[in-house]
């Protein structure tokens, strides 16, 4: 098996393939760290994680994985979260009390006759982010909790956003769970009953690992390895090319210049769709469709402040246009083992960019600087006590909701289907969709059933299709995979047809570009 990619979806695939006995090479470009986005950055002693990774999924079956994978390294974590808004900050669950103080009376009435209003009278024409949202919540509300934070994440007006973000993300959180949660939070009367039966909450405490996500993808990588089989780090797609008889030739590019070629009877790629469309042999019907996907790129800035921790919670969502930053992150809140120094806060400030943009092109030291003005104007720390930071740079963080993205998928993902059956497509970037890293372990893990029962048994397209909100529910409450797919005769016997064969993994020579 040859895998594109050491994040989330491609170790959990080379993990289960390595228990099945079967012959594992996974290739990653970066040259020290797997994890992809769920990695842990660490620097002189001070832990960084990538955008924040809550270990929370509803299928037992990653539950389990990540027992399995790290068992003696979780620590029970509280969950914080709030919006920064016109210098006040709103607890995320809301409070309705709490809120309602914030915006005051007349804002608060406001906001209710607007959601009224998109109740009464909704959008029956809803096509963007800001049709479906302002449907779901008004107006009103849609303004102040919604537009100015998405629209600084994507970089585009949220009128020009497809509502699959919003369904996607939110769908299942209506105002009037919202509001009837923050009120039961504000009395105190958010308890579950007493008779056993289970209700739905929006959660309160998460499981996170000691030292962040990448001690998870560090240990997947190690029991890989130990398995015999091959993490090949440094090492960047250059070509995956059909061999002829419904194998797969991979050249990967070293960090030192030269080249290795992976054959295998199978090819599992999580590396970005427009990507992976560029370098396939015979190029698809579809790489057109394919280079008009687009990704939103990321970086974090990390301020080591001599202070007391500056708040207590894991992040705060940063809804004002007076700074660039869109969100912060308290490290040691997530773990203490994240920050080494019990004198010392560190903090991460979230921006989100366009590779080759001016906030990317930026130098460290004019990010620092940015980011340290930033936290002055928000009122959280004083410049005098920044004592330094880092810079931590996420190409292709997200893949980009726009106007034809949809389309643009479809078309690619059918013509691979019918023209490459041992070709399977894993994870966020790998399928262009904003799956969490549970979601992206769920559609490896399905990949691998698929695999191993030489059919497309399972519809991975349709993990986190039919999600409810994202924060809410119960650990491990589904126990099954989701149902069986029907396979068409031609699949099957496309697939029955195919017998896995050991990867065999070759240097070849350095050779000058062409």
């Amino acid at each position: 098996m040859a895998i594109i990619g050491a994040g989330p979806a491609g170790l959990t695939a080379g993990y289960l393939l390595s228990k099945r006995g079967l012959s594992v090479a996974i290739i990653e470009k970066d040259t020290r760290y797997v994890g992809g986005i769920s990695r842990t950055v660490e620097h002189e002693g001070y832990r960084f994680d990538i955008g924040g990774h809550r270990f929370f999924s509803k299928s037992q079956q990653v539950v389990d994985l990540w027992n399995e994978i790290l068992p003696d390294d979780f620590i029970q974590r509280p969950r914080m979260s709030r919006i920064y808004y016109e210098g006040k900050f709103y607890s995320y669950p809301l409070r309705a009390f709490e809120a309602l103080f914030n915006l005051g009376v007349m804002r608060s009435a406001l906001c209710m006759a607007s959601y009224a209003k998109a109740k009464a009278f909704p959008n029956r024409n809803v096509r963007s982010f800001e049709d479906w949202t302002t449907n779901q919540f008004g107006q009103k509300l849609y303004s102040i909790f919604f537009k100015t934070y998405t629209e600084k994440v994507w970089g585009m007006p949220c009128d020009e956003m497809s509502a699959d973000w919003a369904a996607q993300r939110i769908k299942g959180l209506s105002l009037g769970s919202a509001v009837m949660d923050g009120l039961k939070r504000s009395l105190g009367l958010n308890k579950r009953p007493n008779d056993g039966m289970q209700t739905k909450t929006l959660l309160e405490t998460f499981r996170y690992p000691r030292q962040g996500p990448g001690m998870m993808w560090e240990a997947a990588r190690d029991k890989i390895v130990a398995a015999g089989n091959h993490v090949l780090m440094g090492h960047a797609l250059k070509q995956l090319a059909s061999d002829g008889q419904s194998g797969w030739r991979l050249s990967a590019s070293r960090a030192d210049g030269g080249e290795t070629m992976i054959r295998a009877r199978h090819a599992i790629s999580s590396a970005p769709m427009r990507e992976l469309a560029a370098r396939l042999h015979p190029l698809p019907a579809t790489t057109l469709e394919a280079s008009r996907l687009k990704y939103r790129d990321f970086l974090t800035v990390a301020l080591k402040i001599r202070s007391e921790d500056l708040f207590p919670d894991n992040w705060i969502y940063i809804h004002d246009d007076k700074v660039k930053v869109g969100r912060i992150q308290n490290f040691r809140s997530w773990s203490p083992e994240m920050v080494p120094d019990a004198s010392v806060a560190c903090v991460g400030l979230e921006y989100f960019c366009f590779e080759g943009d001016d906030l990317w092109a930026s130098s460290n030291e004019e990010l620092i600087a940015l980011a340290t003005k930033e936290m002055a104007i928000l009122g959280l720390v004083d410049p005098a006590q920044v004592i330094g930071g880092a810079v931590v740079r996420q190409e292709k963080a997200y893949p980009v909701y726009d106007d034809e993205y949809a389309d643009n998928v479809e078309a690619m993902r059918r013509e691979l289907e019918a023209t490459s059956p041992t070709l399977h497509l894993v994870g966020r970037n790998g399928m262009h969709r904003y799956n969490n890293q549970d979601h992206a372990m769920m559609t490896a893990m399905l990949t691998v059933e698929n695999i191993i029962a030489e059919a497309r048994v399972y519809d991975t397209w349709a993990v986190n299709e039919d999600a409810e909100y994202h924060e809410a529910g119960s650990e491990g409450a589904e126990n099954a995979l989701p149902a069986a797919k029907a396979v068409t005769a031609d699949q099957a016997a496309a697939l029955n047809s195919l017998r896995d064969v050991p990867s065999k993994i070759a240097p070849k020579k350095d050779r000058k570009a062409a």
